[in-house]
């Protein structure tokens, strides 16, 4: 059936949905960084299930396309995340829409690939609040309903950088460990509530950030045989997860061997990563 699409404005918040929802019964999934890579492939798999889909990204431009691409039921909010005191104001209106938030999906990220010495403070503290603050604060404010309604799942993308971390991204493994131990510790803490944590640990997926991330170091024989992973997949697994109720997703599966034998990642990490560029270099 056609349906006539409108927008609303909350803010810095726009919002894209189709008219003439009358039931909350599918699932409302919200995905953070939804304009590109893994963000985008979660958004075409969760619509393809029959969930209503909120995409939270700044790239309108990109949101409304793949929104056109995939079909479904799909909201878009146009918000800047890295800014914190900005990173809530979708909330209302997309429940008002779409009703309460049953998936939340913590994707959206940035990545950082340089010496540590040049990390620039203004970038350092973006990706910081960008990869870190604002899911705990979205978190903190989804949270009070799930437990109220006794379901939900709050899905955290977290990097195999969270248990292994990798020279030259040193606040970026800050960021995804921290996000990593917040949300494995949440699991723990909400046992028996109805409320489901999915940590996600993705290695090297084929996106336009890892390809970046790649660029930016040397080249060396070593990255170039890791193995490397596709978004769809790993937005299947996800999806999975959350169905199936699973409490992690590390993928390509061969990086699992990072949380079982630390030590020898670290060995090995440390000996085969070359030094990134400095940006003079690059």
């Amino acid at each position: 059936m056609a349906q006539t699409r409108a927008s609303y404005y909350c803010g810095l918040l726009q919002i894209q949905t189709p008219k003439g929802i009358e039931s909350y019964e599918m699932k409302h999934v919200v995905i953070t960084g939804a304009s590109s890579g893994i963000g985008a492939a979660l958004v075409a798999e969760f619509v393809r299930s029959g969930s209503r889909v909120t995409m939270v990204a700044r790239r309108e431009t990109e949101m409304r396309q793949l929104a056109q691409t995939v079909g479904g039921e799909t909201q878009v909010c146009v918000v800047d995340l890295s800014r914190i005191e900005e990173s809530l104001d979708w909330i209302a209106t997309a429940e008002e829409r779409f009703g309460p938030i049953d998936v939340l999906i913590h994707n959206a990220g940035v990545q950082l690939v340089e010496p540590a010495e040049e990390h620039d403070p203004e970038s350092l503290q973006a990706m910081l609040r960008l990869n870190l603050l604002v899911p705990l604060h979205i978190t903190r404010a989804v949270l009070p309903k799930m437990l109220q309604r006794g379901e939900g799942t709050i899905v955290d993308v977290a990097s195999v950088a969270g248990l292994a971390p990798t020279p030259g991204m040193w606040g970026y493994n800050a960021s995804k460990a921290g996000l990593a131990a917040a949300s494995e510790s949440l699991r723990g803490e909400l046992r028996g509530t109805g409320i489901h944590i999915v940590t996600v640990y993705p290695g090297p997926v084929d996106t336009p950030m890892a390809q970046a991330g790649y660029k930016a170091y040397p080249e060396n024989p070593a990255l170039r045989v890791l193995p490397e992973g596709i978004p769809s997949e790993l937005a299947r697994r996800i999806r999975a997860a959350v169905d199936l109720k699973h409490n992690r997703v590390i993928y390509p599966w061969i990086y699992s061997v990072l949380r079982y034998f630390p030590t020898v990642a670290r060995w090995f990490l440390d000996r085969m990563t070359p030094r990134p560029f400095s940006r003079q270099a690059r």
